[in-house]
């Protein structure tokens, strides 16, 4: 019998954790794990608090994307609004909510859950869900977020979602984030969206929401 196509969460012991570096957004730990017969190992790795993203599409077909500053790269990209899980005790469906509101100024009546995935696990903790938003309506401009820091001169733009699954192809666009959701997003569509789960459905993978 083949083995369940399917991840499993199985944390192994951990008997030593120490931060080696505290950073203003994450810290950079060092662990010792019990790997059992293969004994014991250290581990250096982000610990991250996860993050949230939206793929926004309007009732023509066309995606909603940022245009960020990325330093750590040095490049402009094209991204779906995102944010992290920073607000203690906020769901994240409504981190997402927040998030479309403050990057992109638009609310959406419509949520489902699109893809989750983990970005880097041999190197950070952080895991990332997509949310897919429609029923798109601009926020009332009083109700709109003051926008600063690297977040100030950037703008949203419309492209509609084959030309974006093509630029993905193509390999002119490369934010992790973006690629993964418009693949997804694209490929969903085409299942007439039976794919899509529930905005709240669960998230063991996440170790706030197991």
């Amino acid at each position: 019998m083949a083995p369940e196509l399917a991840d499993r969460i199985e944390p192994k012991p951990v008997t030593s954790s120490d931060v080696v570096f505290e950073g203003k957004v994450w810290d950079v730990v060092s662990e010792d794990v019990d790997l059992g017969r293969a004994g014991t190992v250290t581990r250096e790795f982000v610990r991250h608090p996860g993050a949230v993203g939206v793929l926004a599409l309007d009732d023509d077909g066309r995606v909603a994307l940022v245009h960020q500053y990325r330093h750590p790269v040095g490049m402009t990209l094209w991204e779906v609004p995102a944010g992290l899980l920073d607000v203690d005790g906020e769901p994240p469906h409504e981190a997402a909510r927040r998030e479309l509101a403050e990057e992109s100024d638009l609310q959406a009546e419509r949520w489902d859950t699109l893809i989750d995935w983990v970005l880097s696990p041999g190197g950070t903790s952080e895991v990332f869900r997509c949310y897919l938003a429609r029923g798109l309506t601009p926020v009332p401009h009083h109700e709109r977020h003051d926008r600063d820091g690297e977040e100030m001169d950037m703008p949203t733009h419309w492209f509609d979602l084959d030309e974006v699954h093509a630029a993905v192809l193509a390999g002119r666009l490369h934010s992790p984030s973006l690629v993964v959701a418009v693949l997804a997003a694209h490929a969903a569509r085409a299942q007439g969206w039976t794919t899509l789960r529930p905005a709240d459905a669960p998230w063991p993978e996440h170790p706030k929401h197991r």
